[in-house]
Parts: C-alpha cells; structure tokens; sequence
C-alpha cells in the first residue's frame, strides 16, 4: 500500500459509519502522517489518538478514537479525499475555497507541513489539498 492518507481517510468513515468507539491503523502506517491525527483532534473531530503495542499481532499500532454527539450521531457527518497519488490536486493560498461555508475543513500538505485550510490562507501557503471533513 501506498497511499496511505486513503487508508485513515476510509477507515475512519467506515468506523463512524459502523458506530465503532476507535479504529486501529497498522504498523506500517508511516509516522509522518500522525500530524493529521492531531489537526483531527484539535478541530474537534476524533477524541484523541495513540500509539500502543498489540499482543495478537506482536506489532505497535495507532488507535484512533472517534467522537460521537450526546445522541449518538457521529461528529463527522463526511469525510472525502480530493487529491490521490495519479491525480493531485494543488492550489494556492488564494484560490482556497471554504467548504460548507467555512463549517467544514481541508488539509493541505505545504511546505510547512500539514495545515488546516484557513492556517494556509492566513501563511499565504498553497499545496497539496489532501481531504476535506465536515
């Protein structure tokens, strides 16, 4: 596997979609990816991530818990990926569009690294837009 910003991105709508309190990433999830596990958080959407060690497959894993309201409907109403490796999809600081006027979020890969949309606009950063959640 190559892409593994689909991979978070899937498994954490199949998990909301499921009603499942965490979803586990594999070991061979690369580290460089946990910044967006922590953008995730500081938004609001996910409740926290963590790495911890697995005795039945004897690797370190990331779980990811996912945060649902008072009634039960996840926080996460969707989350869809923009740019894939065969298509990527670059834009500057100020052909940003706001999703859902500005109720949802892009991540972007920039040269400063993974950034919210409106963080980008504010640095005047262009990149790779990744995905976008609401």
């Amino acid at each position: 596997m190559t892409d593994f910003v689909s991979d978070l991105v899937i498994r954490i709508k199949n998990g909301q979609k499921a009603r499942l309190p965490a979803v586990s990433m594999p070991s061979f999830f690369p580290k460089k990816y946990l910044p967006i596990l922590h953008i995730l958080y500081i938004e609001g959407y996910i409740r926290g991530h963590k790495e911890c060690w697995d005795p039945l497959l004897k690797q370190n894993i990331i779980i990811v818990d996912l945060k649902y309201r008072t009634k039960g409907e996840a926080v996460i109403e969707n989350i869809f990926r923009i740019s894939t490796p065969g298509r990527p999809i670059f834009s500057a600081a100020k052909t940003l569009w706001s999703l859902k006027n500005g109720k949802g979020i892009f991540i972007l890969s920039t040269t400063k690294g993974f950034l919210v949309d409106r963080t980008a606009r504010f640095l005047n950063l262009g990149g790779e837009v990744l995905f976008g959640i609401y």
